[in-house]
């Protein structure tokens, strides 16, 4: 795993520094998607929300640049964080031990709202993680973090659309049962019907280009 690590790594390297076309792919203001392994918690997303394509994402973040080193603005258990992205590519990885990940990038036209949607992000660092899935806290999770800094980029304009969410099994319309003790351990509601978003909902959006990524040792020319 170790070896497997360091190559993907530097192949990361290679596509940041190199002088090809390579040195360009990762874009600020990408989103990148991630199929996370939560158990009980990432099946009942997956089961209620398909992504693009058809593939599973439980978690995303918004990737910037400072000072020649990449990060990913999210929104995690600790709170709204920034992660340097070799930790947050290689926090889920796949059987080939490459991380399981995928880039959407907005479309050209909408290229010149990354900024200050950056920015607004930003200010929301250190902020709790939102639990409660609530858009009236001042609290946030993965999408919502994302759907929020891309709102005020858009002059107080939904950019990405929210829509009603369930947590309810499409198999037999009932509560799951990971979400039941999850609220009841809260003390609040089941958030039934809200507006939200997911991850795999977002992927779907139309003002995104999805893009595949392929951090693999197989990948460096020798």
């Amino acid at each position: 795993m170790y070896i497997k690590k360091s190559l993907g790594l530097l192949f990361l390297w290679m596509l940041f520094s190199s002088c090809t076309q390579e040195k360009e792919f990762f874009h600020e203001g990408d989103i990148l998607f991630q199929d996370g392994d939560c158990g009980d918690f990432c099946d009942a997303i997956r089961k209620v929300t398909e992504g693009y394509e058809g593939m599973d994402f439980s978690h995303n973040g918004l990737l910037m640049q400072e000072n020649g080193d990449w990060f990913v603005l999210e929104a995690i258990g600790k709170g709204v964080s920034k992660t340097p992205i070799e930790d947050f590519l290689y926090r889920h990885l796949n059987e080939q031990g490459n991380p399981k990940v995928m880039v959407g990038r907005l479309k050209p036209e909408f290229r010149s709202m990354i900024p200050a949607a950056i920015q607004e992000a930003e200010k929301h660092l250190g902020k709790p993680y939102d639990y409660a899935f609530d858009f009236d806290n001042d609290a946030f999770y993965c999408s919502e973090l994302i759907h929020f800094a891309f709102k005020s980029a858009n002059n107080g304009r939904y950019f990405f659309t929210p829509k009603p969410m369930t947590y309810n099994d499409p198999d037999t319309g009932v509560l799951f049962p990971v979400w039941e003790s999850y609220f009841m351990e809260l003390g609040i509601p089941v958030p039934e019907g809200e507006l939200g978003l997911n991850p795999g909902g977002m992927s779907l959006e139309p003002v995104l280009e999805m893009i595949e990524i392929q951090l693999s040792s197989d990948n460096i020319e020798r």
